[in-house]
């Protein structure tokens, strides 16, 4: 490993940390506390991709550890807290909910590895376990902000029902932007200095609705993003036939 490897791959054991510690403060009944360690976790690991670009430190070796650690972070971390906090009275399909979050977090980990020198940057294929994992802690926080302590919220059965789509989201083929390579070019300088006092301002007032609301717009994106494709594809084909 050369040395300028060390301080992304020390960011990304620092993200595995915190989702180690969200298990912990799960396994306590720490529930605020275990969702901000996955946020924590979800910016950690945004961080050490981009150093690891800037530094020309990318490596197969980065990518396989950055996986695993965020298959604690984002796949086991939040699936237990979820379990913990909603998901056990329903016996059965509560772990079984839990452990498919797990699972098709881990073939979305695998198939992103393996993709990765083969697709366009731009788009992820599938919901990124982050994401889906970021919805959850902020969920949990949204709701701890509205009512007091998420502890005490109960839940109808569909709600269980969704995890499950979560899940089938990360393994799906819906395109989700990547943030990786976004165009700043066409936006005045101006104008970008507002909107991030704007956002500042926003996650100040607001923190708890910020997040959960971010997150329930990314993974809906992906759905409007296809819907737009198909329309597109529609568009073609009847053109062609004209």
């Amino acid at each position: 490993m050369k040395k300028e490897h060390v301080i992304p791959n020390f960011i990304t054991i620092m993200a595995m940390f915190s989702g180690f510690y969200s298990i912990i403060a799960t396994e306590r009944g720490n529930f605020e506390f275990a969702a901000y360690a996955i946020l924590v976790a979800f910016l950690l690991d945004g961080i050490d991709g981009k150093i690891a670009r800037l530094m020309n430190a990318t490596s197969d070796f980065g990518i396989q550890l950055d996986s695993l650690s965020d298959l604690v972070s984002f796949g086991i971390a939040p699936a237990l807290l979820l379990y913990k906090w909603l998901l056990m009275p329903y016996g059965r399909l509560g772990w079984m909910a839990a452990f498919l979050f797990i699972a098709c977090g881990a073939l979305r980990l695998a198939r992103f590895n393996v993709q990765t020198k083969k697709i366009s940057s731009k788009f992820f294929i599938g919901l990124p376990i982050p994401a889906a994992a970021g919805l959850i802690a902020s969920t949990l926080l949204f709701v701890n902000q509205l009512i007091g302590n998420a502890a005490n919220f109960s839940i109808s059965i569909g709600f269980v029902f969704l995890i499950y789509v979560l899940a089938f989201l990360m393994v799906s083929n819906f395109p989700y932007f990547s943030f990786k390579k976004f165009d700043y070019h066409g936006i005045k300088t101006f104008n970008l200095m507002v909107i991030f006092v704007l956002v500042i301002f926003i996650i100040g007032l607001y923190p708890e609705m910020f997040l959960f609301l971010f997150f329930i717009l990314y993974v809906l994106s992906g759905l409007l993003l296809s819907l737009l494709k198909l329309g597109k594809v529609g568009k073609t084909l009847e053109e062609r036939r004209i």
